[in-house]
């Protein structure tokens, strides 16, 4: 994401193809990395239509770049675009105050737009009235206009999105090649775990049974089906709304017969013996989660847990290795900024979470089974930073009955 001399960079040596779909940003130098490889700039809204091929290694790595002059930094930007035609309208009447009310940024989805909850307050629509909002989708190029409210404390993270312009808040977004499908105004979006995504579809899962047990509109469901070539998924879903956007994205990625949507609590999920792999993608904890996916696993051979978690991490000058069982491949940002970077090594609060859950995972399995259990760490993942000092993780447990 290009933004303070940070540019979020993709290693892959198919330049030509980058070129020819128009994703690379003019404003970052190309920069070697290690392996051999080159990091090339990929612009911030073209990266959720990156389709990786899985045959070519290539990994989203976040790196530390000035901008270079170019002609696409000297372009206008839409934003730009949008205050010229507003001050057009209003003429001399244009204050500062108006100009604090134009957004620097917002959410694409299709030909909507969403904008944040502070774009646009009463000041504009005052003097403008309903023509505020054709404007505006005059300005970015959108057909629908709609306005973000604040998340609603009811447990399903339903937003309060007021739509402006159009009558219909349902939209397509299109991820790695997966099409998504949901009403703006009842489900949301969360860009903010794509890498975790691309990861999710490049899992070896050929074969495999999965239980997702927080679908959502199908973030990690898709991604097993379309790209890991799971065999079966069993979706778990409470929120009805998103229940159906998960039946439409199905039918549009024609991976239907592969799924069940288990709609309600996942806690009351009634299978029993059935997955190889389990997905925890629930924060800032899935820990209510872990008995039902403890009684899912098969229970002669085991399976992956897949544990996400919200861990407080102060900030440390040096990290330390990982001491575990297993030998994982350790992703973390380096900072409270979000930005990426790979290594072999852990904080030691991510040490301590992942042994602790590892343990309590062991113990569950061995007092439902009546047998002992062995748990391994296969990876830890840092997703995103969440908040200052707390990082989104995903945890790969390996979880394997002891044989007699």
């Amino acid at each position: 994401v290009c933004g303070a001399g940070n540019g979020l960079t993709m290693s892959w040596p198919c330049r030509e193809h980058l070129e020819e779909e128009q994703m690379l940003d003019g404003r970052y130098r190309l920069q070697q990395v290690p392996g051999g490889r080159v990091a090339l700039p990929v612009l911030e809204e073209k990266l959720s239509q990156l389709c990786l091929p899985p045959e070519m290694p290539c990994e989203l790595v976040w790196i530390q770049q000035d901008p270079v002059p170019s002609r696409a930094s000297r372009r206008r930007t839409p934003a730009q675009t949008l205050r010229d035609e507003l001050r057009r309208l209003l003429g001399g009447s244009w204050s500062e105050e108006l100009e604090q009310d134009v957004p620097h940024a917002w959410q694409r989805h299709g030909d909507l737009v969403l904008l944040g909850e502070d774009s646009f307050r009463a000041a504009l629509w005052e003097r403008l009235g309903p023509a505020l909002w054709e404007t505006v989708a005059s300005g970015l190029g959108a057909q629908r206009v709609a306005r973000r409210g604040r998340v609603l404390p009811d447990g399903m993270r339903t937003p309060s999105v007021t739509l402006l312009l159009g009558q219909d808040g349902w939209v397509e977004h299109v991820d790695n090649g997966i099409r998504y499908t949901f009403d703006v105004t009842k489900c949301m979006f969360s860009p903010g775990n794509i890498t975790e995504k691309l990861r999710v579809a490049s899992l070896p899962c050929s074969g495999e049974v999965v239980v997702d047990l927080y679908a959502g509109i199908g973030y990690f469901t898709l991604p097993f089906l379309v790209h890991a070539g799971a065999a079966f998924v069993h979706a778990c879903e409470w929120n009805v709304h998103a229940v159906e956007a998960l039946h439409r994205a199905l039918v549009l990625n024609g991976v239907q017969d592969r799924c069940c949507v288990h709609h309600g609590d996942s806690r009351q999920l009634e299978l029993r013996d059935t997955a190889d792999r389990v997905n925890l993608g629930l924060i800032p904890s899935s820990e209510e989660g872990w008995p039902v996916a403890c009684r899912v696993l098969k229970k002669d051979t085991g399976g992956v847990l897949h544990i996400h978690h919200n861990v407080e991490t102060p900030p440390a000058p040096t990290p330390v290795l990982l001491a575990e069982r297993g030998s994982p491949e350790v992703q973390h940002p380096t900072e409270d900024t979000g930005k990426e970077t790979v290594g072999a090594r852990v904080r030691p609060e991510w040490q301590r979470w992942a042994e602790a859950t590892a343990t309590r995972i062991q113990g569950l399995l061995a007092e439902l089974h009546g047998r002992p259990w062995c748990t391994s760490i296969l990876h830890v993942e840092a997703v995103k930073s969440y908040a200052p000092h707390v990082h989104h993780l995903v945890l790969d447990l390996e979880c394997r009955p002891v044989l007699p």
